[in-house]
């Protein structure tokens, strides 16, 4: 039994891997156990160049972010789970209790976060009944969200990035998956607000 299972090996699925790992020396994060699927094909940052995202050096190739995002996570965080090579296709049972379906194998949590893309061709069953149109996409791409409040589908179950209804911007979906990663530790923390920092005066 997972506590959270990540879905999405992109920007937002790392960035809230990332802020979930670094917590692990509170109290209520230290035991947790979590997991993210890193199937990254389709990905957005397979074709795309940065020369506006903050901290990024400019000319960097979305495709080196990709692996480079992956390695700091394994690095930093090596308790995170990886899961690679498999593509999530149903979820079933409800909070506290989800049973996922991937390709390959089962995999239970308590919690899921969905952070792949806004495409049309979402097929996640289990969550079919949650699509609706994309809300700030053109309606020529034919970009679909997840129905969310702040990024909560129903409970026991996020959605983070483009697939939230944000719009496709690297910092944007960033701080997406790291704004369901602090709900998150808040909601281990008993409800209490919380999120996860480091600092060189500690």
């Amino acid at each position: 039994m997972f506590d959270v299972l990540i879905i999405g090996g992109g920007v937002s699925g790392i960035s809230c891997a990332l802020i979930l790992g670094s917590a692990y020396k509170k109290p209520f994060a230290s035991e947790k156990k979590i997991g993210i699927f890193t199937h990254q094909k389709s990905s957005n940052l397979q074709e795309a160049l940065f020369n506006n995202a903050y901290g990024i050096p400019v000319g960097k190739l979305g495709s080196e972010l990709l692996t480079e995002s992956l390695e700091h996570l394994s690095e930093a965080y090596p308790h995170i789970h990886q899961i690679p090579n498999e593509k999530v296709l149903k979820i079933e049972g409800e909070y506290p209790d989800f049973l996922v379906v991937t390709n390959k194998k089962s995999y239970r949590t308590q919690n899921i976060v969905v952070a792949i893309n806004a495409s049309n061709t979402f097929a996640i069953e289990g969550l079919m009944q949650y699509v609706e149109p994309h809300r700030k996409a053109i309606p020529e791409k034919n970009r679909i969200q997840l129905k969310n409040i702040d990024h909560k589908v129903a409970d026991g179950i996020y959605v983070a990035g483009t697939l939230a209804g944000w719009r496709s911007q690297l910092s944007i979906a960033s701080g997406s998956g790291a704004s369901v990663a602090t709900d998150i530790l808040t909601l281990w923390n008993n409800g209490i607000h919380s999120q996860a920092h480091d600092s060189t005066k500690k």
